[in-house]
């Protein structure tokens, strides 16, 4: 089974998106997303979904890229994880908790991705 997904890259000062491929399956995401900073501060994160994004022709899926991209080096001092998995078209984002954040970076995204849709919980009924 192939797989393939787009990871963050924190090697450099500048972070950027990696892309990864491998034979066999990759480790599930919650054993890769990090749940706590080094001081053991528990993280924030969200998910959005890019609809056929994976089924795209490849000039389309790079400039969706670069358009992530350029937003992860706006908000890189917030983000810790980032991985694009376009088999399943999951964008998926672990930031540090700053108040706002999970709204303000899917909105970012958005408004350079307009078909990314952020996955949410509806709110509960009263």
């Amino acid at each position: 089974m192939s797989e393939s997904s787009t990871l963050l890259n924190t090697e450099s000062d500048e972070l950027s998106l990696t892309r990864s491929a491998s034979m066999s399956p990759a480790e599930p995401l919650w054993q890769r997303a990090p749940t706590h900073d080094a001081d053991g501060h528990p993280l924030s994160d969200f998910m959005m979904l890019i609809p056929k994004l994976g089924r795209r022709p490849k000039h389309q899926i790079a400039q969706t890229l670069q358009h992530l991209q350029n937003v992860i080096n706006d908000y890189q001092q917030y983000i810790v994880f980032v991985d694009l998995n376009l088999r399943l078209n999951v964008l998926w984002v672990s930031v540090k908790p700053i108040p706002g954040i999970c709204l303000e970076l899917p909105t970012a995204i958005k408004s350079r991705v307009p078909e990314a849709l952020l996955v949410a919980q509806p709110p509960r009924q009263q």
